[in-house]
């Protein structure tokens, strides 16, 4: 204990031994760097006796990924939803554990009117249904949808090993998947929101992973997971499946130079096909649930009523047709903003291109650009000029969309750990005069991988606030925001104890911002809490609608936000009076 207040201080010569921020950073380093090289004798002996167990392995990197969250607990509870895309992703996933793809309109809906959810032809979120089947398998499994995010991340860290299989030897594999854990595991976004892109990523494994397995063995297995992987992907992102689509064809079009090449790509499609038809099928049927039209996607209809999401921008600014609450008209505002009033032109579509390139340093660690000139020379080879171009496609094509998340490239996340593996096995195959120093730098390299993570990951088990605020400025990425910086956990816990339902008007200020707290379930009448709009003179009708229910006012623009007794108009009149 005494050890751990003498580090506690970060300010220079507030501590005995006067170190700062930076001298304890150097310092966690360097002590992790010795420990692992002290080790890495034994760790790699291990690494390598697991790797070639494929089951074992996937096991191994699964459980890893899944366990490491949960730990923190503690000091980080499961995260609390945060704004319009939780919200509607958790709504489609509570309608699915209901067992359906969408809810019958509510007769008070002009007060749940909240961004990304439809009203109206019936109430539904706007979103893909891929992502939120996860959600939904933890709600029924374990009665948390943040269970399934759980789940689907240790999959896809699972995934990523059998997806390297097909492509290097099992110990690259292995050091693949322990790097998946590290860049996409417990501290990010993709765990700690229930919008990530676990899911994505998933499909993205399945179909890369397959690739290089019917090229070299042809088996009707291998093509029913190909076809497996390009339906999840468009479930959950239909736009950039395109993309994916259109990386599998570049990939299979040298078949098409053969008669037997032509016979395997026939021969597999079918399989293929019939694998993906599923999913085909679960999207028609949901845009048919949602708006009453087979191909008209939620997001379509959501767009036309309320002008959200904003439209590509080789297109105009949509205009909504509907009645706008505050709220929803904010949204609309920053969104047409983002897009702009003007129509796409080269240079605003390179800019913007420019902009994105940081956001791509979410799929690399830092040590690992270091394997930049080894990836260039690289693209000389077949392989590595086709993930090249695969990269490509995804950042062009999602580029004309104005906003960018690293979740968008969700499924070409195992290429990029396709291209540190590639790399760092060319760089450990490098030699000087004899001498392997090329098998040194790549050992070097992945240890600086793995103390990066351990450090952070330890500053958090560590769970002391000061110490984290102190070094948030250093770190890029994380996604566990440290207490309740926005009074979401304390309004919940406020309202989890009071007895019997409850309801509560959200009352947003005029310099109301972009946090989202209109949000309810599936059935809208079962559910413990009710969300409503403020609509002033009206909110006595959805009290007496709700009058077996504590109305409450919540002003969330308040700091912390205020939590008061709901009193009717007549009477806050003649008080007034």
């Amino acid at each position: 204990m005494y050890l751990f207040h003498l580090f506690r201080s970060f300010l220079p010569l507030h501590n005995p031994i006067g170190f700062g921020a930076a001298d304890f950073l150097e310092f966690a380093v360097a002590a992790l760097l010795v420990a692992l090289v002290l080790g890495r004798a034994a760790l790699e002996a291990a690494a390598l006796r697991i790797a070639r167990r494929t089951g074992w392995s996937m096991l191994l990197l699964g459980g890893l990924a899944v366990v490491l969250r949960p730990a923190l607990l503690p000091h980080f509870p499961a995260p609390t939803p945060a704004g319009a895309d939780d919200f509607s992703y958790l709504l489609l996933a509570d309608t699915l554990a209901h067992f359906r793809l969408a809810n019958p309109v509510h007769p008070m809906h002009e007060f749940f009117e909240t961004n990304f959810v439809l009203q109206e032809p019936s109430y539904s979120s706007i979103y893909p249904v891929g992502p939120a089947l996860a959600l939904a398998l933890g709600q029924l499994l374990f009665g948390s949808p943040w269970a399934g995010v759980l789940l689907s991340a240790g999959l896809f860290c699972a995934l990523c090993y059998w997806m390297l299989r097909g492509w290097t030897t099992p110990g690259w594999s292995l050091a693949g998947g322990l790097l998946a854990v590290c860049t996409f595991g417990p501290l990010t976004s993709w765990m700690n929101t229930y919008w990530g892109g676990a899911v994505s990523a998933i499909a993205g494994c399945l179909v890369f992973g397959a690739l290089p397995r019917l090229r070299d063995q042809g088996r009707t297995r291998d093509a029913i997971l190909l076809g497996a992987g390009l339906g999840l992907q468009m479930l959950s992102r239909p736009y950039e499946s395109l993309f994916l689509d259109l990386s599998v064809a570049l990939f299979l079009a040298p078949w098409l130079r053969s008669p037997e090449g032509q016979r395997n790509l026939l021969r597999m499609a079918r399989p293929a096909g019939l694998a993906a038809a599923p999913a085909l099928a679960l999207i028609l049927l949901h845009n048919h649930a949602v708006t009453g039209h087979w191909t008209t996607l939620p997001y379509m209809l959501s767009r036309y009523r309320y002008g959200v999401p904003t439209t590509f921008t080789f297109q105009p600014n949509p205009q909504p047709h509907g009645t706008l609450a505050p709220n929803q008209w904010l949204y609309y505002q920053g969104q047409a903003a983002v897009h702009g009033l003007s129509l796409e032109t080269p240079a605003a579509y390179l800019t913007r291109l420019a902009s994105r390139i940081r956001f791509y340093g979410f799929f690399v660690l830092p040590p690992l650009l270091l394997l930049l000139p080894v990836w260039l020379a690289a693209l000389r080879r077949w392989a590595f000029a086709w993930l090249a171009v695969t990269v490509a496609l995804f950042a062009l094509g999602s580029n004309f969309y104005p906003y960018f998340f690293p979740h968008y490239l969700a499924a070409i996340a195992c290429l990029f750990l396709l291209a540190a593996v590639e790399g760092t096995a060319q760089l450990s195959r490098w030699s000087v005069r004899g001498l392997a120093v090329g098998s040194q730098a790549a050992r070097w390299l992945l240890l600086l991988c793995g103390a990066h993570f351990l450090f952070w990951y330890g500053l958090h088990s560590m769970g002391d606030s000061d110490i984290l605020r102190a070094m948030d400025r250093y770190q890029t990425w994380s996604a566990i925001p440290p207490g309740d910086p926005e009074g979401r956990r304390a309004i919940d816990d406020t309202l989890a104890e009071q007895p019997g339902k409850q309801l509560v008007f959200v009352r947003y200020w005029p310099q109301h911002g972009y946090h989202e707290w209109i949000h309810n379930a599936a059935d809208i009448d079962q559910a413990p809490v009710v969300w409503a709009q403020d609509l002033g003179d009206r909110d006595d009708e959805l009290a007496g609608y709700y009058r077996d229910r504590t109305a409450w006012v919540l002003e969330p623009d308040a700091y912390p936000p205020r939590l008061t007794p709901y009193k009717h108009h007549v009477v806050q009149f003649e008080e007034v009076r």
